[in-house]
This record gives structure tokens, sequence and C-alpha cells, in this order.
């Protein structure tokens, strides 16, 4: 019994040590299991953004073309409206699915900027559904959709935290900047 007695605290000791390391390695898959997980996530939510965002650019350059064909704008591809009709009704068709994925797996920042980018586009739509030949108002109406996608891109790097990103402004006459 002595012999035991003499043992018994190098024998706690390895119990302790054994229970020590078991619940680190609990701790430790618990926390790389929450960061793989935020990570899933996150990349989930940048797909739903970028496709979300695709979704309604491809609205907004069939509203350029036609836009062109009415004389609104410059867009060198235009569209007739009639032509146009089938395939503005297959990217709303394409819309609708990632909205609602937008809407259950974006932040409420997200979603409230993407829905004042869709309510911009949406506007774009009407005006070219009544036909009507103002460039000057289309202007007005593009750099309002042009804001509204800036403030959603702002928005989704925010929530991804992610560096700031180029507005998305392209100048294709340099010297209309005096360069």
């Amino acid at each position: 019994m002595s012999a035991f007695i003499q043992q018994l605290p190098a024998l706690i000791g390895v119990i302790v040590g054994a229970l020590g390391s078991y619940l680190a390695i609990v701790r430790g898959d618990r926390a790389r299991f929450r960061r793989e997980q935020t990570a899933r996530w996150e990349e989930r939510r940048l797909a739903v953004y970028s496709d979300y965002a695709r979704a309604l650019k491809r609205t907004v350059t069939l509203t350029y073309r036609v836009a062109s064909h009415l004389g609104n704008d410059p867009h060198p591809h235009p569209l007739a409206p009639e032509a146009a009709a089938h395939e503005l009704a297959s990217a709303l068709d394409a819309r609708d699915p990632v909205g609602e994925a937008l809407l259950m797996l974006g932040s409420p920042d997200v979603v409230e900027r993407a829905r004042e980018w869709v309510v911009a586009v949406m506007e774009m739509e009407r005006f070219l559904a009544e036909r009507t030949q103002d460039p000057e108002a289309w202007s007005a109406l593009l750099a309002r959709q042009r804001a509204a996608r800036e403030r959603y891109y702002a928005a989704v790097r925010g929530d991804l935290a992610l560096p700031p990103g180029h507005s998305g402004r392209w100048i294709l006459d340099r010297s209309a900047q005096g360069a």
C-alpha cells in the first residue's frame, strides 16, 4: 500500500495533465470551428452580394441599351424596347431569387443599400417603359443609380471587413479632364 501512496501524486499529476490537455484541445477545436464557420458564412454572403450585384447590373446594362435606342444614352449598342422586353423580363426573374437570398444572409445595412439601388434601377425601367426621350432626366437617373450602387458596394465591403474599393466610375475620355 505504501508503494501505491508513494505513486499517488504522480498518478494525480498524469490525470490532471490528461484532463488539462483534453480541455485545451476541446477549446481549440471549438475556436477553430467558430472561425471556420464564420469564414464559410462570409464566403456565402460574398457570393450572395456578388450574385445580387451581377443580376442588377444585367438590368442596368439593358436599360443603357434601350435608352440609347431612345436617344437618351450614348451606349454603342442600342436595343429596341421590343427586342429588350424578353431580356429585361429574364433579368427580373433572375433578380428575385438572389434578392431573397440577400434578405436571408445580408446585413441590415447591405439590404437597405440594395433596396436603394434596386429602387433607382426600377425608376430607370419605368422611365424607359414610358418611352421618355429626355437625356438630361436620364443622366440624373444614371447618377442616382451609380451613387446607390457605390453605397451598396461600400456597405458590402464594410460588412465583410474589406478595404475600401474603387468607385466603379471609369473615365473614358481623358481630354475631358484636361489630361
